[in-house]
């Protein structure tokens, strides 16, 4: 190797160097000799080599015994390969012996290419901790096959009381489970098979427990001993149930049982990595999903805080008693605290974000950016840190092939560490660079699952609520609620100690009891800022009362008062948000965050908002895609209530959203069931995905974009291929059958009853020849029956209709139809002789009749000069005019209408702005009704005005024989 090379060296290392170069090739034959020379030359290779020689001794000590095999490697590709395929043949091991040595052998080998590759920067820090899992995997699955035919051969081979073979399961946890295996890590493994019963075949019978534990034992050992060829990896089984006291192995049911009755939220966050890493896979992937629940609950779950808040404590006492600061695993800073605050967010969150149910450290933080829980400066600083930490860990370990994380101080292998990292051997530069990715991950660890602080927002009196919650001195308490100035105090006072000597509460376990305790003084104070504290506290109880089997929500509220704040704030002044939080416990999680609660995107944002939800759900899990969609219009329709409510959304924009909310979730739903129609039955011939020839036509409300918060969607569904054509796939059906089973399926997602309800209540009944009529129609059939069999009433409705999902170009067929229906010449003296009596039929049937006017109040939609008299006025116009004016078909709102009257000389300026002015004021009171769950009344002597507009303009338009009628 010639001099130049070794000037390259840092000087501290390059005495070593060149002593490891002349050993190395004292220990080969004449042909490998003259080929580590050639290659010391080569431009590439040689550096390469010095370096590995430089910067590892157990790389020279492996080497130096392997020369050959490193030659072959290096000849065949192997070095430079990224995908180089692992294959171990245990079947051609004649006795364990042999199966233990070579095994060894073969982890040596392929110990010298990963740390060949990972030191010169041939592959990436996750294409290193792959391939070294994938090893582990290898040798274990080699290790279990040769011993399960081998235990087999004397005991027989093990089934289940049914009959059923059984095979061992292998669970990789830790490092191995996540594929981050490190150059000397251990692997941590759990045991298991899937049922109890006895060995058949063999000599003797034995029951499975006592097989696999013997079989494992054997693995270990193959594993884990020492021999003059070393080890293949360090085996550690203290993760398994019960720890070291436990036995080795146990079945499926025992795991089970196990942490469903005794598993610890250390146990939750081990679990996490958990990965089925050799032995029978499918068995193992049903067992993981089983344990699920126990690792991550179905709602947000604050009650592990505590936990995660003790197990941070921990880590920071073991730091300061042990002196770990200069362990890049352990110390302040370290990988450690990386993996807690991505593994903490998957505790509390990942019940409902399954995105978070990841192994993988890095797809963890690209989530939480995706969920906009861990900002994208704090994600990039991480994954950067986590990337420069794992690459000192493997340089460290690369040294002497030991496992330990500690920083040397020895000069020499600070030097060498300090050249593989990329610093020229230099350390303090080096060391500086380290201390500044530890710093900013100090400065994240610090920040998450913090120490709870007392609230700027809700800070809690002095008031003995706790000590009179304990006691039962009713009158204390009532005198109590009193002074604090609560209204209802008896009602107050009854229904909280009703609750609290309930048989629910008495049942719960003293946690819970304790976090309800905890959480009712806060309570109690909070709503001492309501407008009226009893009124607030009594709308918020029921939710309390919904949580007490979840008492993690009430942790929630605990550790973030703001949320308690934001939820006094919504209840106090809408009992109907009250009752929606408390049949759906799971929304608190939207009271977190202030700026998103009272803001709302647009269309676009929604669509993005729900696609990135779905892409995070397997495709094929109908129940939590549906979930999905139920959680996300039941979030946005709050963030609406909660925008109107603090004044951040116009009111008149209320209508505008919560219709954009359902179009939003009907072309989702739509792609849902056309994704599973085309599953079942194939492809229609020429039919393509990006234009379906289906659309959903919206009438009423959200044709008119004027949905309201517990409205029903009108909706008809249209189709446009022939009876003739049929689906291409195996189970194949016609196109209108095919297209049928789709509105069918729509309806079905809709309407389905989950945890979380219904999405939208849906009413079909426009439909041509309604509930009697096909529940979908061709567009042909709906054109036929619109020009030639429709009531005047369907036409006005079709004043409504628009499209909000489906393909583009039936769409634009529709509203050429519509267009054309609409614009037909008609006599206007009977359209509005129709038109008038529809409205009296209407008016006797929903308003008795009268003028909608009674005790003060005004019945707002049916009354007399109400809402739907303009609405029957706009579409009296319509019918009526737009075969001389295009334009009044353009829009399918009100509003929008009114204007297009103005601008075509229909209606003056004076009289357009007063029947809008007059619109709006009214929308306005039936918004406000609705948040409080009241009939749609208003004062009648704060509207008389609007309805003497409206009412002199029906008298001008729509009496019967009047001449002056534009």
């Amino acid at each position: 190797m010639g001099d130049s090379l070794m000037e390259t060296v840092p000087e501290a290392l390059r005495l070593d160097a060149k002593r490891n170069w002349e050993q190395l090739l004292a220990s080969c034959d004449d042909s490998t000799r003259a080929w580590y020379e050639a290659q010391a030359g080569d431009a590439l290779f040689g550096p390469r080599l010095i370096k590995m020689l430089a910067c590892s001794q157990a790389f020279f000590e492996l080497l130096r015994q392997q020369p050959q095999a490193f030659r072959e490697m290096a000849e065949t590709g192997a070095l430079e390969a990224s995908d180089y395929a692992l294959t171990f043949d245990e079947a051609a091991c004649s006795s364990a012996d042999e199966l233990d040595r070579n095994l060894r052998r073969f982890r040596n080998r392929q110990w010298l290419r990963i740390v060949w590759r990972d030191l010169n920067r041939l592959a990436d820090t996750h294409g290193t901790t792959g391939d070294l899992s994938r090893l582990a995997e290898t040798c274990l699955q080699a290790a279990l096959d040769f011993h399960h035919r081998e235990l087999a051969a004397e005991l027989g081979e093990p089934h289940s009381r049914d009959g059923v073979p059984q095979q061992l399961v292998v669970v990789g946890m830790g490092k191995l489970g996540a594929r981050e295996l490190n150059l000397s890590s251990d692997i941590d493994l759990i045991f298991t098979y899937p049922a109890s019963g006895e060995t058949v075949g063999g000599a003797r019978q034995v029951d499975n427990q006592q097989f696999f534990i013997k079989l494992g034992q054997r693995i270990i050992a193959s594993l884990d001993q020492r021999t003059a060829d070393g080890f293949v990896f360090r085996v550690d089984m203290r993760l398994r149930p019960y720890g070291q006291s436990g036995p080795l192995v146990i079945n499926f049911d025992a795991m089970e049982e196990y942490y469903q009755d005794q598993g610890r939220e250390w146990e939750r966050y081990a679990m996490i990595k958990a990965r089925v890493v050799a032995g029978d896979q499918e068995a193992g992937a049903d067992l993981l999903r089983d344990l699920a629940p126990f690792v991550y609950r179905r709602y947000v779950d604050f009650s592990v805080i505590d936990a995660l808040r003790e197990m941070k404590g921990m880590i920071r006492r073991e730091v300061k008693r042990r002196q770990l600061q200069d362990n890049i695993k352990l110390g302040g800073g370290g990988i450690r605290e990386i993996e807690f605050i991505a593994q903490a967010f998957q505790l509390v969150r990942g019940g409902r974000e399954l995105g978070l149910q990841e192994r993988s450290l890095t797809k963890v933080l690209d989530e939480l950016l995706a969920l906009e829980q861990l900002p994208l400066e704090a994600v990039k600083e991480l994954k950067a840190a986590n990337l420069f930490l794992r690459d000192t860990e493997h340089a460290i370990q690369a040294w002497l092939d030991r496992q330990t994380q500690q920083l040397p101080r020895e000069k020499k292998e600070r030097v060498a560490l300090a050249w593989v990292m990329g610093f020229d051997g230099d350390w303090q530069r080096y060391y500086a660079a380290l201390n500044s990715h530890r710093e900013r991950v100090a400065e994240h660890f610090e920040a998450v699952i913090a120490d709870p602080e007392k609230s700027d927002e809700i800070e809690l009196s002095e008031r003995p609520w706790e000590d009179l919650l304990h006691s039962a001195d009713d009158a204390a308490l009532l005198e109590e609620l009193r002074d604090a100035g609560y209204d209802e105090a008896e009602e107050v006072a009854r229904l909280t100690q009703a609750m609290l000597e309930g048989g629910t509460v008495k049942r719960m376990q003293s946690i819970g009891r304790e976090r309800l305790y905890d959480f009712l003084p806060r309570l109690l104070d909070a709503c001492t800022d309501a407008e009226l504290p009893g009124r607030c506290y009594l709308r918020i109880l029921p939710l309390v009362e919904a949580v007490l089997r979840r008492t993690a929500y009430l942790v929630l509220l605990i550790e973030n008062p703001g949320a308690l704040s934001r939820l006094v704030r919504l209840c106090d002044a809408s009992p109907w948000i009250s009752r929606l939080l408390a049949r759906n416990p799971v929304l608190l999680d939207e009271l977190l965050n202030e700026d998103s609660l009272y803001s709302v995107p647009d269309q676009e944002g929604l669509y993005n908002d729900l696609r990135q939800q779905m892409l995070r759900i397997p495709e094929d899990d109908q129940e939590a895609l549906m979930e999905a969609l139920r959680y996300f219009k039941l979030a946005h329709v709050l963030r609406v209530a909660a925008s109107e409510i603090v004044g951040t959304l116009p009111l008149m924009k209320v209508s505008d959203y919560l219709s954009y909310i359902a179009e939003v979730v009907l072309g989702y739903v739509l792609q849902l069931a056309w994704q599973d129609l085309r599953a079942r039955h194939g492809d229609l011939p020429g039919v393509s995905s990006d234009d379906v020839p289906f659309i959903v036509v919206a009438y009423g409300k959200l044709g008119g974009l004027e949905l309201g918060y517990g409205s029903d969607l009108d909706l008809v569904f249209i189709h446009d291929v022939s009876s003739t054509d049929v689906t291409e796939g195996k189970r194949a059906v016609d196109g209108a059958t095919f297209f049928t089973r789709l509105g069918q399926r729509m309806i079905h997602i809709l309407t389905a009853n989950t945890g979380l309800g219904q999405l939208y209540e849906v009413d079909m009944r426009l439909r041509p020849s309604g509930d009697s009529g096909l529940l979908v129609t061709s567009v042909k059939a709906f054109a036929d029956y619109q020009e030639n069999t429709a009531w005047t009433w369907e036409h006005q409705a079709l004043v409504r209709a628009r499209v909000v999902a489906g393909g583009t170009s039936l769409a634009r067929q529709f509203e050429a139809l519509r267009a054309s229906v609409l614009g037909k010449a008609r006599d206007e003296a009977a359209l509005c002789g129709e038109v008038v009596e529809m409205r009296e039929r209407m008016r006797t049937h929903l308003a008795s009749g009268g003028s909608g006017e009674k005790n003060g109040q005004f019945e707002l939609k049916q009354g007399l000069g109400g809402i739907v008299d303009i609405e029957f006025m706009v579409q009296y116009a319509v019918l009526a005019q737009a075969h001389r004016y295009p334009s009044l078909t353009r829009y399918t709102d009100n509003i929008r209408i009114l204007e297009s009257l103005q601008a075509e000389g229909l209606l003056d300026e004076m009289q357009a702005l007063a029947l809008i002015d007059a619109y709006k004021t009214f929308r306005s009171f039936v918004h406000r009704s609705s948040l409080q769950e009241e009939k749609g009344l208003a004062p009648a002597a704060e509207v008389a005005d609007h309805r003497r507009v409206v009412m002199a303009q029906w008298q001008q338009w729509m009496t019967p024989g009047d001449t002056d009628k534009q």
